[in-house]
């Protein structure tokens, strides 16, 4: 077989209807588009029109809520600024905070902040100062013999 032997299956290419070429072709005259109005004419596009019906995407109740003011928080697990500290990416003398953490590559200036998660184990006492940890990571940082400080409060719900 060569090259210039190539063929398609038959039947896998279909001609294309020419429109408006004549009564005798079956799509003479207005082309299968009927008779005047909105819809026979060129660039109409009536996507989500019913006819004056209520649409669909009306008639279906709005599901969900998107708070704007949401707070979002860089993770960081235990484990990975343990790494960055071996690496030399940090300096466990000193206290480390958000933004030597963004320095190093281990939180996103985008974000409102990093929150420290429990995720691996931490061998050696680190002073760190974050948005939020979590209750295991605390506990992990504090055992090693280091501190960790949170600078967003909080706000617990009461029931009313």
């Amino acid at each position: 077989m060569k090259l210039n032997e190539l063929r398609d299956n038959a039947g896998a290419r279909l001609k294309f209807k020419r429109l408006g070429r004549g009564i005798g072709s079956g799509k003479g005259k207005t082309s299968g588009k009927g008779v005047k109005g909105q819809k026979a004419r060129e660039g109409v596009a009536l996507n989500g029109f019913e006819g004056g019906q209520l649409p669909i995407y009306r008639r279906l109740p709005k599901r969900g809520f998107k708070n704007l003011f949401r707070k979002s928080y860089a993770p960081l697990n235990i484990g990975t600024l343990e790494a960055a500290i071996e690496s030399g990416k940090l300096d466990a003398g000193q206290m480390i905070t958000e933004e030597m953490l963004i320095k190093a590559g281990l939180g996103n200036d985008h974000l409102d902040g990093v929150r420290l998660l429990g995720v691996g184990e931490i061998k050696r006492a680190v002073n760190i100062t974050v948005s939020g940890a979590s209750a295991t990571a605390k506990a992990a940082v504090e055992q090693a013999g280091g501190t960790v400080t949170t600078t967003v409060i909080k706000v617990e719900k009461v029931a009313a």
